[in-house]
C-alpha cells in the first residue's frame, strides 16, 4: 500500500471549533484519537497540524497545536499560524525559535483578514522562514466563512511577494480553489512556489460525483502544465475532507504512477524534511 504524507490537517478538540459542523457533515468524531486512527487505516506516516479557527474565526492559539503534537507521539508536527500584527508576527517567531526542532512552517491565513501576503506586517516571519529554510504556507481561494475576503485571498497575489522574496518557499493551500490555472501558472513560474491538495472536497451533494471528476481534471492538467507533479502536495484539510475521499481524488489523476507517488508522499518529505 502506498505510503502518505499529510501536509495539512486541523484539530482542537474544543467545543468552539468552527470546522465542527464540516467534522459533522463527515460523520466525523474529530478528535485526536480518532484523527491518529484515521492516519494508520489509510497508511500516514506524517501530517502537518494547522490551526482551525475557533470563534469569531480566530485561530486556534499556537501553543495549543503544539500541545497536540506533543499527545500525538511524533504523529503530527506543527504549522505556526500567523496573524497581521507586529505582536503576532513576532509571537510567532518567537514560538517558531523556542521549538525549531519540532516546527515545520508558517500559515498565513488570507482571506480571513484584510491583508495582503505582501503587506509589510509580514517581513519579520518572512526573513526567518528564509534563514531556517522554512516553508510558508497561505491560505488561497475559497473561505469557510462566508465574509471572507477573496481579494485577498486570490493566489495570484502570491506572485508579488515570489517576485521580492525570491528564496521564500511559499506553498499555496488549497490548490488556490477555484482558481487552479492561476495556481498552475504560479508553481511553474517561481521556482520556490508549491500547492497542496486540501480541502477540495467535502460533504456529498447531488453532483459530488461530477464535482470530483472536475476536480481531477483540473488538477492533471496543472500537472501537464507544469511538466510534472514536483510541486505539488497532498493534503486533507481534515476534518473537512475524509481520508478516502481525499486519496480517491489522487487516485483519479490522469498522471503517471511516479507523480502520483510524488504527490502523496514524496514532495512532502522533502519540502517539509520529515
Amino acid at each position: 500500500m502506498q505510503k502518505v504524507i499529510d501536509a495539512h490537517i486541523h484539530l482542537s478538540e474544543r467545543g468552539d471549533d468552527a470546522l465542527l459542523p464540516f467534522a459533522k457533515g463527515n460523520g466525523l468524531r474529530y478528535d485526536l484519537d480518532e484523527l491518529l486512527a484515521e492516519m494508520r487505516g489509510h497508511h500516514v506516516e506524517r501530517g502537518l497540524l494547522l490551526s482551525p479557527p475557533i470563534e469569531d474565526w480566530a485561530p486556534l492559539p499556537n501553543e495549543e497545536v503544539i500541545r497536540l503534537c506533543g499527545r500525538s507521539k511524533g504523529a503530527l508536527l506543527p504549522i505556526v499560524t500567523v496573524e497581521p500584527s507586529r505582536k503576532d508576527v513576532a509571537a510567532a517567531v518567537g514560538l517558531a525559535e523556542q521549538n525549531k526542532r519540532s516546527v515545520k512552517g508558517f500559515k498565513v491565513r488570507l482571506g480571513y483578514h484584510r491583508a495582503f501576503a505582501f503587506d509589510p506586517v509580514f517581513s519579520d516571519v518572512y526573513d526567518y522562514a528564509e534563514a531556517e529554510g522554512l516553508p510558508v504556507l497561505f491560505h488561497t481561494g475559497d473561505t469557510a466563512s462566508t465574509s471572507g475576503d477573496l481579494a485577498c485571498s486570490h493566489p495570484l497575489t502570491l506572485d508579488r511577494l515570489a517576485n521580492k522574496r525570491e528564496e521564500l518557499t511559499i506553498v499555496i493551500c488549497h490548490f488556490g480553489n477555484p482558481w487552479f490555472e492561476d495556481v498552475a501558472e504560479l508553481i511553474y513560474k517561481h521556482p520556490k512556489v508549491y500547492t497542496d491538495m486540501s480541502g477540495l472536497t467535502t460533504g456529498g451533494g447531488g453532483y459530488a460525483r461530477k464535482f470530483t471528476e472536475w476536480l481531477a481534471k483540473k488538477v492533471s492538467e496543472a500537472v501537464y502544465y507544469a511538466g510534472g507533479a514536483k510541486k505539488i502536495v497532498f493534503g486533507t484539510d481534515y476534518p473537512v475532507t475524509r481520508y478516502s475521499d481525499a486519496l480517491a481524488l489522487v487516485q483519479m489523476l490522469e498522471v503517471s504512477e511516479t507523480d502520483r507517488e510524488r504527490i502523496l508522499w514524496r514532495n512532502a518529505k522533502e519540502l517539509f524534511g520529515l
